[in-house]
C-alpha cells in the first residue's frame, strides 16, 4: 500500500463507515423518539401511503360514531318520553272507566274530568320536551324520519322513524279537548283511548327496534375503528425493544468507528519517521 500524506485511504474508509453508523443511529433514535418505524413518506412511500389512507378512514369513522351517538341519544330520549306517555294513558283509562259509572254524582264526575284533562296536559308537555339537540321525534316537527351516517364513505344511512304522539294525531287519537263529563262522552273516549294505547305501544316497539339497531351498529363501528388503528400500528409502529437493543449496538459501533478514524488519521505520521536524521 502506498504511503501518502495527500490521500489516506484508511481514513476515508473509516470516515465512510462512521458516517453510515451515524446515519443508522439517527434513524434508530428517531424511531425510539416517535415510536414509529415509518414516520413519513421518505421512510417507505408505499406503506406510508397505505397507512395514511387507513388514518383517513379512521377519522371518517370518528364522524360516523358522533352521528350514531347523536342518533342513540335521540332514540333514548324519545323512548323515555314514549314510555311515560304509555303510563299516562294507563292512568287516563282508569279515569275514563271510572267516569262510565252511572251512579256518579256531578261533583265526582267533574273531579274525574279535571284529573283527566290534567293528564292530557301532562302528555302534551312530555311530547314537547322530548327533544335532544334540536330533534324531536314525537311532536311532528320533523319529517317522516331522520337519517344518520352509517359508514366512512357516507353512502349508507341508519334511519330513525318519527312517531307523532301529539294528542289528536294518527297514533294518539284522543283529542286534547276531550272530556268525560258524561257517560256518553266517556264511552266515546274509551274507544279512542284503547286504540291509542295499542298504537302508542306499537310506536314504542318501532323506536326500540331502531334504537337497538343503532346500538349494534355503533358497537360495530367502534370495533372496526379499533381494528383499523391496530392495522395502522402493525404497519408503522416500531418495535421499541428491538430498537433499544439496536440503539445500544450502534452507539458501540459509533465509538469504535471514531477510534478507527483516529487511528487512520495518525497513519501519515509514519512518514515523519522516514525523514528523521540518523
Amino acid at each position: 500500500m502506498t504511503i501518502s500524506v495527500n490521500t489516506n485511504k484508511s481514513a476515508l474508509t473509516a470516515l465512510q463507515n462512521l458516517n453510515r453508523t451515524n446515519d443508522e443511529l439517527a434513524d434508530t433514535q428517531n424511531r425510539v423518539n416517535t415510536g414509529l418505524k415509518i414516520a413519513n413518506a421518505k421512510d417507505n412511500a408505499a406503506v406510508w401511503a397505505i397507512a395514511q389512507g387507513q388514518r383517513a378512514d379512521i377519522g371518517a369513522l370518528g364522524a360516523v360514531r358522533m352521528s350514531l351517538d347523536r342518533a342513540q341519544s335521540i332514540a333514548e330520549v324519545s323512548m323515555t318520553a314514549g314510555e311515560t306517555i304509555s303510563d299516562l294513558l294507563v292512568d287516563l283509562k282508569s279515569k275514563v272507566v271510572a267516569a262510565m259509572d252511572t251512579s256518579l254524582d256531578t261533583p265526582s264526575r267533574t273531579a274525574l274530568d279535571s284529573d283527566f284533562k290534567a293528564i292530557l296536559r301532562q302528555i302534551t308537555q312530555v311530547v314537547s320536551n322530548a327533544t335532544f339537540d334540536g330533534a324531536n321525534l314525537l311532536d311532528g316537527s320533523v319529517g317522516a324520519n331522520i337519517q344518520f351516517l352509517a359508514n366512512a364513505e357516507a353512502t349508507q344511512r341508519i334511519t330513525l322513524s318519527t312517531q307523532n304522539l301529539s294528542l289528536g294525531g294518527s297514533i294518539l287519537t284522543v283529542g286534547a279537548t276531550s272530556s268525560i263529563t258524561s257517560v256518553t262522552t266517556a264511552t266515546n273516549v274509551l274507544a279512542s283511548l284503547n286504540t291509542s294505547i295499542t298504537q302508542v305501544n306499537q310506536a314504542l316497539g318501532n323506536l326500540g327496534s331502531q334504537g337497538k339497531q343503532i346500538e349494534a351498529h355503533l358497537g360495530f363501528v367502534s370495533k372496526l375503528t379499533d381494528v383499523l388503528e391496530a392495522g395502522v400500528g402493525n404497519l408503522v409502529d416500531a418495535d421499541l425493544a428491538k430498537e433499544s437493543a439496536r440503539l445500544q449496538g450502534l452507539q458501540v459501533q459509533q465509538q469504535l468507528g471514531a477510534q478507527a478514524l483516529s487511528i487512520a488519521n495518525q497513519a501519515p505520521q509514519i512518514v515523519l519517521q522516514l525523514f528523521r536524521g540518523g
